[in-house]
C-alpha cells in the first residue's frame, strides 16, 4: 500500500511540474509574440510590458505552488496522512 501511495504522490508531483513547464512555455511564446507586435506597430509606447508583468506574477505563484506545496499534495491529503499515522501508532501497527 505504501508503494501505491508513493507512486500516486510522485505522479501528482510530476504532473504539477509538467503543468508548470507548459505554462512557462506558453508564457514565453505569447509574450514574445506580443512584444513583436508592439515593437512593429508602435515602438514609442511599450504596452507589452503590462501583460508580461501581470501574467508573470501568476507564473511566479504557479511555480511557488509547485515547489512549496509538494506538487499537488494539498493540506487535506497531508492531514489525512498524519491522522493515519497517528491511528497506526496507537494501534501499534505500521502506517499505510
Amino acid at each position: 500500500m505504501e508503494n501505491t501511495f508513493a507512486y500516486e504522490q510522485a505522479k501528482r508531483r510530476a504532473a504539477a511540474k509538467l503543468s508548470f513547464l507548459f505554462h512557462l512555455a506558453v508564457y514565453i511564446v505569447v509574450n514574445l509574440l506580443l512584444m513583436t507586435i508592439n515593437l512593429v506597430t508602435s515602438s514609442s509606447h511599450l504596452w507589452f510590458i503590462w501583460p508580461l508583468m501581470g501574467w508573470g506574477i501568476g507564473l511566479i505563484f504557479h511555480g511557488l505552488g509547485v515547489v512549496l506545496f509538494n506538487g499537488g499534495m494539498n493540506i487535506k491529503e497531508r492531514m489525512i496522512r498524519r491522522e493515519l499515522e497517528k491511528a497506526a501508532s496507537i494501534k501499534g501497527t505500521s502506517a499505510p
